[in-house]
């Protein structure tokens, strides 16, 4: 077996001790749970005949007791491709229990909202909280006690954190993930960028850019380009919660549907009842969580699971911040440039080898934890790709060598020697920036501070020429408790427009930037945030005033404020905006009061739960 790299086993460690005490009673709730009966055996006749009534075919197998009743937690809609193709998946999943002896019934149905459709418009501020709701949604879905086992339905951003962060606190119950895949590539990403830019200088008209835009997001299934949804189906692959090599095969396959069918046949396999019990909270442990944050980092995924991982670790009783993911990208490779950190998409990706070669070169490399319990056997099973023959699902290695180099490289032969997500720390706090997609030589910006409180008002100003200069864009107001903490990525083409222009450009934010994170270097999740907390105090950015001079610095890890600590001292801070209303945000300020900091997981419902457990 490959020697662990020492990065690796002391980053583990070191989740494992700050872990000890929640890690553990979190275990012995989801054995109390198991114990007590969260089961068909407890349940009344009145009870059970409820949860049976409109089962069909399938009464006398719930009724009876003797075999597996999987709870299908979907987040079907469709208006959001990626998730139309489940539509059917529960006929499809009932039929596979069937040729197991088991049953399955749709426990519920959660939210699933696209950032796409979002992006830079009032609905965007619901966003973050939407993996909250997700959260309740799946928790009221498997609360009825009727399942033995969960087949999880959701790819998308929030979606997937969302359905584990439930599913957690029923960890006694064996759980897949089941994903639909990406859509065939259409228009290629670079330019689908090159004509939002033009449109962002007036350079093409809106039918244009709508045009490039219906070409590039096309069909059924999950965006082509490798953000926060692509990285969730990466992470869960490398946690083991996917049956393998599932992540990336197109919908309407006849392999996609194989590879449905192989998920529920699996989840039979794996119950309580039988010899290989693989509950969820033994499957996500913090060696499960190191995998995920090493894949994240060699593949150039999101920065959005900066906050992501943080929350499904917390969920599961473990303890992960950002100086782990900063030390963990030190050690680890970058071994992919997918889009936008390179020019081919997640089909191109899987055509080089894609997640299967990955896990195979952090495997050898001794990057990974090889003793994970997964899913599917052990994590060297995801070191491999799906095929049919004839009508039969099988398994084959992943290939030797990357199929294409420009986007797919081994371990010893790195694009990058770092994973390229670096923690930024300094007096104006601590931020996350992405710098596998950024030029080295800008990897360190040093400008005259511009301050805005709103995004569009970014936009106002790119279009009246305010921003022809060196200038460090700050958008803030926008942390979690603010607004939500929206995604700025409508910021990304003008910002990299300037940059085009050759000024030294950086956005410095309390909210988010996009798990598309692209060539602009962006301090982003800047904790604590500019809005005050609840001890009155406002965080430093709400101290930053117009012409400070501002460094981000990925080389040394530094985002500061380059002001005299009198002037500093003599100032008061900013008023935030009054809160925003309309389309549905009111109905969060539950949850923006009581929200955490973004390095936790930036939940209200995790930092409520703290208190009771």
């Amino acid at each position: 077996m490959t020697t662990l790299h020492p990065a690796i086993a002391r980053v583990t460690e070191r989740i494992i001790r700050r872990s000890a005490e929640r890690r553990a009673a979190y275990l012995a709730l989801m054995e109390r749970q198991r114990e007590a009966g969260t089961n068909r055996g407890v349940l009344s006749c009145g009870n059970l005949a409820h949860g049976f009534a409109a089962a069909g075919d399938d009464k006398p197998v719930i009724r009876g007791g003797r075999a597996m009743n999987i709870g299908i937690v979907t987040a079907y809609n469709d208006m959001l491709s990626a998730h139309q193709p489940y539509g059917r998946y529960p006929e499809q999943i009932k039929l596979a229990a069937r040729e197991k002896g088991a049953t399955a019934q749709v426990a519920g149905g959660v939210p699933a909202m696209c950032d796409g459709v979002t992006q830079g418009q009032a609905g965007m501020d619901l966003s973050l909280f939407s993996r909250d709701t997700i959260a309740h949604g799946t928790a009221i879905a498997l609360s009825h006690a009727m399942f033995e086992g969960a087949l999880l339905l959701g790819i998308c951003d929030k979606i997937v954190p969302g359905l584990l962060i439930g599913a957690l606190r029923f960890g006694h119950l064996p759980t897949i993930l089941v994903p639909a895949g990406p859509m065939p590539s259409g228009l290629a990403n670079r330019e689908k960028q090159r004509v939002r830019q033009l449109y962002a200088q007036g350079k093409a008209s809106r039918d244009e850019l709508l045009d490039a835009e219906a070409a590039s997001y096309h069909s059924a299934g999950t965006c082509t380009f490798y953000g926060t949804a692509n990285s969730n189906q990466m992470m869960m692959e490398l946690m083991g919660l996917h049956v393998p090599g599932s992540a990336f095969v197109n919908p309407g396959t006849k392999l996609r549907q194989e590879l449905t069918r192989a998920a529920t046949h699996r989840l039979t396999e794996i119950g309580w009842d039988g010899d290989d019990y693989r509950p969820l909270a033994r499957c996500v442990d913090e060696k499960a969580i190191v995998n995920a944050a090493v894949g994240l980092l060699a593949t150039g995924g999101s920065t959005n699971h900066a906050i992501h991982l943080p929350a499904i670790a917390r969920a599961a009783g473990i303890l992960i911040d950002w100086q782990d993911f900063d030390e963990l990208s030190h050690a680890v490779p970058l071994l992919a440039r997918v889009y936008p950190n390179g020019a081919g998409d997640v089909n191109d990706f899987r055509a080089a080898g894609g997640i299967g070669f990955v896990a195979r070169e952090l495997l050898n490399a001794g990057l990974l934890h090889g003793d994970i319990l997964t899913v599917s056997g052990s994590i060297e099973a995801y070191a491999s790709e799906p095929v049919l023959e004839g009508d039969e699902l099988r398994w084959e290695a992943a290939p030797a060598l990357s199929r294409d180099e420009a986007m797919l490289r081994p371990a010893a032969e790195p694009f990058s020697p770092d994973g390229g997500m670096r923690l930024l720390a300094g007096n104006l706090g601590r931020a996350i920036i992405k710098t596998s997609a950024v030029a080295e030589d800008r990897w360190t910006i040093e400008a005259p501070a511009r301050i805005f409180d709103d995004q569009n008002e970014v936009i106002e100003a790119f279009k009246a020429g305010e921003l022809d200069r060196d200038v460090v864009v700050v958008v803030r107001f926008q942390g979690p408790r603010a607004n939500g903490m929206p995604e700025l990525h409508k910021l990304t083409p003008p910002l990299g427009v300037l940059q085009d222009k050759g000024y030294r450009v950086a956005l410095l934010t309390d909210g988010r930037m996009s798990g598309a994170s692209g060539k602009v270097p962006a301090a982003i999740h800047l904790s604590p945030e500019a809005l005050p907390g609840v001890d009155g105090k406002s965080g430093p950015l709400a101290y930053l005033r117009d012409g400070d001079l501002v460094r981000v610095c990925a080389r040394k890890g530094e985002v500061a404020a380059l002001v005299s600590e009198a002037e500093w001292a003599a100032r008061t801070p900013a008023a935030p905006p009054p809160p925003a209303l309309g389309v549905g945000r009111e109905l969060f300020a539950l949850f923006r009061i009581h929200a955490d900091e973004a390095e936790k997981g930036g939940s209200a419902i995790l930092a409520a739960m703290d208190s009771v457990t």
